[in-house]
């Protein structure tokens, strides 16, 4: 006679199992609230190798004397302490003159190139913002410069500003017969003129992007109220339209400005390593500081620097956009 016994679970070296055969452990774990911060590992993971742990290598370089002499061995560069920024912000010496005269120079080419970029993209979006034939074409078009590779735009942009043969003098010169000689765009003082038209190509269709979504949720209603009120058009323009958008606007100036500022792309491609004077933004400069020169400490210590100011700008916006959010409220 056979006996038939109920199927025990397994023991493991652990303990025993529960009654549906699971470690008991797993019970004690509230897997829906440990599951979102499984999920954000591999992106915590990443942002510590492209950003945090880049960041924190360039902050010790900034406090040593890490020159051509000692880049194979890091170890015997000798400390700077503040050495590097000392030279940095005098602005006396020949280093923290053509730091200032670059800061400057970036500052003035950020603010021109968002100012710029965002009324094209606001008045580009007023424009598009009523129904017409041909709407969804206009929209893909303006689209392309920021759907386009960087490099690749920026290349066709170096060649449009050749002297000899490029499209920009072919159409000034000898087109619209504006200019009697062939200007250099790429040397000179053209230099700064030519950087800050390709940054507005590439700019103002993330504008005119954010500026569009921002457009599609004012109720239409709200127009109508007004024209039947009798409010003009730029009475509606200013009292509905970009007073709705307020939030919008400023973090999107606050984003082309921090894209714009730290820009290095555009000048190093057009230019190349050496950028005229009259294009040497604080990136390129700072660039030039490490690689050329080879002076990694200094060029650690401006890149720490430009890293500071971009804090304080985003710290003002943030207490200015409090303020804000208040008045709104």
């Amino acid at each position: 006679m056979t006996v038939t016994l109920p199927d025990q679970p397994a023991k493991t070296p652990a303990g025993q199992l529960d009654d549906a055969g699971k470690p008991p452990w797993r019970d004690r774990i509230n897997w829906a609230r440990l599951t979102p911060y499984l999920l954000i590992v591999p992106a915590v993971l990443m942002e510590l190798l492209v950003h945090v742990i880049p960041m924190v290598v360039g902050i010790f370089i900034s406090f040593i004397k890490l020159t051509q002499v000692y880049i194979t061995n890091w170890s015997s560069a000798p400390w700077a302490g503040l050495d590097n920024y000392g030279v940095a912000l005098r602005f006396g010496n020949s280093q923290g003159k053509a730091l200032l005269q670059s800061f400057g120079l970036s500052l003035a080419f950020a603010v021109l190139c968002v100012g710029i970029s965002f009324l094209f993209g606001m008045a580009t979006s007023l424009v598009l913002q009523r129904k017409f034939r041909g709407r969804g074409l206009l929209r893909t078009l303006f689209l392309i410069p920021y759907a386009l590779p960087a490099y690749a735009g920026i290349i066709t942009w170096k060649f449009m500003f050749q002297r000899d043969n490029g499209l920009i003098n072919e159409l000034l010169t000898n087109d619209l017969h504006l200019t009697g000689d062939r200007p250099f765009w790429l040397i000179g003082g053209n230099a700064f003129v030519a950087v800050l038209v390709v940054s507005i190509w590439q700019q103002w269709p993330f504008a005119f992007l954010m500026t569009m979504a921002g457009m599609q949720s004012i109720p239409d209603d709200l127009y109508e109220a007004a024209a039947i009120d009798g409010a003009s058009v730029w009475q509606q323009i200013r009292y509905i339209t970009l007073g709705i958008m307020t939030p919008i606007n400023s973090v999107l100036l606050l984003l082309l400005f921090l894209w714009t500022f730290r820009e290095f792309n555009t000048p190093f491609v057009l230019f190349g390593a050496v950028p005229p004077k009259s294009a040497d933004l604080l990136t390129v400069h700072i660039y030039n500081s490490s690689f050329i020169t080879w002076n990694f400490g200094f060029g650690s210590a401006m890149s720490v620097l430009l890293m500071l100011f971009l804090i304080v700008v985003s710290a003002l916006w943030a207490l200015w956009n409090r303020r804000v959010n208040r008045r709104y409220a």
